[in-house]
């Protein structure tokens, strides 16, 4: 860049190194990167990183990440939320009413998870924990019994809860997107698509679920959370993975 076109890198450059790095699963060169970058990191560099460090199952590099962005912007609910997770899934349960305490303290709401779906131009919208649609229930049995019949196992470890491990898989199929899932499937016949917009980071578990499920139903499903666009069929994601 500097030498053949006379571009001198600024910070957005510099985190799409890291990006790049990150999904490679290159993590400790990423770290090195923004260690010696010649401008202080920004919270997007950062995020970068921590979310590289969650799908590559780095907890220790991501706790200090995770610290070191809630210092940065004390006020993003979905730092502290990645963070918790991080401790969640080693059962660090101390760590994690640490992390609620200090967004109770700060004031910091965790924005709760909403999925909406269009049919037949009526928009439903689902909120996690939603319980008040019997068939939608009856639909997510259904869907847990052909999903472990394809190897699924709950993720549990997405589950900020200290309780046991049947709870915790009733929890994560309260997830809204789940329950849009279900209700895309009752209400629609194939081929047409099951569109879904979530307004938070669709988590690790549904996300397997979701990939099953097309599987499972031979449905095609995407679903727009807030990063970027999944497209779900046959077992498979368009994001291959990375989000």
């Amino acid at each position: 860049m500097i030498n053949e076109y006379k571009i001198k890198p600024n910070i957005k450059h510099y985190g799409c190194l890291v990006d790049l790095l990150g999904r490679s699963g290159m993590l400790r060169e990423a770290k090195e990167l923004i260690d010696t970058m010649p401008m202080e990191p920004d919270v997007a560099t950062w995020g970068a990183l921590l979310g590289a460090c969650k799908i590559h199952g780095d907890k220790e590099m991501g706790e200090k990440i995770g610290r070191e962005l809630i210092e940065l912007q004390p006020e993003h609910d979905g730092f502290h939320v990645l963070l918790s997770n991080i401790y969640a899934s080693k059962g660090n349960w101390a760590n994690v009413q640490e992390i609620r305490g200090i967004m109770s303290r700060q004031g910091v709401v965790k924005t709760p998870g909403c999925s909406v779906i269009e049919v037949d131009g009526v928009v439903h919208e689902f909120f996690a924990g939603d319980k008040s649609h019997p068939e939608i229930e009856e639909m997510l049995e259904e869907m847990v019994r052909r999903l472990k019949g394809l190897g699924y196992m709950p993720g549990t470890s997405e589950v900020l809860l200290d309780i046991d491990e049947e709870e915790k898989e009733t929890n994560l199929f309260a997830h809204s997107e789940k329950l849009a899932i279900a209700f895309g499937l009752i209400a629609t016949i194939g081929p047409t698509p099951i569109r879904i917009i979530k307004n938070l980071r669709i988590c690790s578990d549904c996300h397997v679920a979701a990939k099953l499920v097309s599987k499972a139903f031979n449905r095609e499903i995407v679903i727009r959370d807030r990063h970027r666009f999944h497209h779900f069929k046959d077992g498979f994601c368009s994001c291959m993975d990375y989000w």
